[in-house]
């Protein structure tokens, strides 16, 4: 069993209510916009860090962390990079991405809008976990955390903050 926190779009924050949210997970993914390379290193010296450079972050944070990655774990396989899109509406890069890999799991950011959905064509699920950051538009701070177990998510619970430290 693995119990993963998911975030994206941090723009240079990583509170204390967001790594209070984190607390019990095993394991940190991030969707990319770290903000700067510092921030990458306060999530990974917070716990272990599995990430993707967003189109905000520089080179400093894009030398460490590459524009996507695919992850196998307990047989699934799951992709992430940062803009991604949603079913029937995905960039022409992530389509790419998912014909080659056919993952279980997709995993973007860069919308600031969290959204969990089944896309029955690719018979993967889509996970963005919005922004917890207070760069942008979005009105509410989210994140996500879940356990994958035997193959399957369980147990996803969504954390949400107003956009304020």
């Amino acid at each position: 069993m693995a119990y993963i926190g998911l975030i994206s779009d941090t723009h240079c924050i990583f509170d204390e209510k967001v790594r209070s949210f984190l607390e019990p997970v095993d394991t940190i993914w991030h969707a990319g916009d770290f903000g700067n390379a510092a921030t990458a290193a306060a999530i990974a010296a917070f716990k272990p860090l599995t990430g993707v450079c967003g189109n905000c972050d520089g080179q400093d944070a894009r030398i460490d962390y590459p524009k996507a990655q695919l992850i196998e774990l307990q047989g699934l396989k799951i992709l992430m990079t940062h803009i991604g899109g949603y079913p029937g509406r995905y960039d022409y890069k992530a389509l790419q991405l998912i014909e080659a890999h056919r993952p279980d799991i997709f995993i973007c950011g860069h919308s600031h809008i969290l959204k969990v959905i089944n896309d029955k064509h690719y018979n993967m699920t889509v996970l963005n976990p919005g922004a917890c950051g207070l760069q942008g538009f979005h009105l509410v701070r989210t994140a996500l955390r879940f356990r994958i177990e035997e193959g399957k998510l369980k147990d996803m619970e969504v954390g949400e903050w107003p956009k304020t430290i």
